[in-house]
């Protein structure tokens, strides 16, 4: 005799199965955070809100090694993924659907925003960062199919809808993530030898030529007698005694010119200074 399945207790009765939760580190906490949104403000909410934050924190961890090896320590992601963590707590409302949905973009973007302001060996502008996001993603669509070519700055500039100009920041900040040490040894097959070996220092010639060029006109302005004792001192290196006795002057008014003959030009410089800088006021 043929059985009516569907008036067997096992038909009747509905299937239930609980929700599965993506990963193992996802707890069932929906009674907790509909109690901890209608406490107020105290040392009980404290409490419960630090207690999901301890039982959510192996997801955080999880989430932040995906970013591992990216040149930063582990320790350190753990804690902005700590951080952000925090905040998806703070912020979550239980009426909007379950916590790790609303939690685990909270807790990349924290990471991501870690890395885009922190991460940088240089300070680069927020726009600038933005380019080089722009240009980055520019040069892998433009180059997903094999054989083709590195895109140029115009092939970049008509793909992103950027100027060249904007496109060659963005390419600039590619290059500007990470630095080179000035103790880095170059490879140029001589031991020991580094980039900071193949910097200049700074010319004293300069500072010389600055000088001579201002006391040029002074010196212009000055009697011939007191340029050539001036030639003789500065240039000859003669003493005071040996101009005296080229000159058939006395040595007294040879040191009364040099320092009448400095006074002048010296004034002259400072003078042609202050009308350059009104000048360009």
């Amino acid at each position: 005799m043929p059985i009516d399945m569907s008036t067997s207790p096992a038909a009747a009765a509905p299937r239930t199965t609980a929700p599965r939760r993506t990963h193992d580190d996802a707890p069932d906490t929906a009674n907790r955070f509909a109690r901890l949104a209608a406490l107020p403000d105290g040392p009980e909410r404290d409490a419960l809100r630090d207690e999901l934050v301890t039982v959510w924190l192996p997801m955080a961890h999880r989430i932040a090694g995906r970013f591992r090896d990216r040149g930063e320590a582990v320790e350190d992601l753990r804690q902005v993924a700590a951080l952000g963590l925090v905040k998806a707590v703070d912020r979550y409302e239980p009426e909007r659907g379950a916590f790790e949905s609303y939690a685990v973009p909270t807790i990349t973007g924290e990471i991501k925003r870690h890395f885009r302001d922190r991460m940088w060996a240089l300070r680069v502008p927020r726009r600038v960062q933005e380019l080089r996001n722009k240009v980055r993603v520019a040069r892998r669509e433009l180059t997903e199919n094999p054989g083709t070519r590195e895109p140029s700055v115009a092939d970049i500039a008509a793909h992103t809808g950027l100027t060249e100009d904007e496109v060659s920041a963005g390419l600039e900040a590619l290059e500007s993530y990470s630095t080179l040490s000035l103790d880095a040894e170059l490879r140029t097959g001589d031991d020991g030898y580094s980039l900071a070996d193949a910097l200049g220092g700074p010319d004293t010639s300069f500072d010389v030529v600055v000088d001579r060029e201002s006391a040029r006109q002074g010196l212009r302005q000055l009697p011939e007698r007191e340029r050539a004792i001036l030639y003789m001192r500065f240039f000859e290196d003669m003493t005071q005694s040996r101009i005296a006795d080229r000159l058939g002057i006395s040595q007294m008014h040879v040191s009364r010119l040099i320092s009448r003959s400095c006074a002048r030009v010296r004034q002259e410089a400072m003078d042609t200074d202050r009308k350059h800088d009104a000048s360009e006021a």
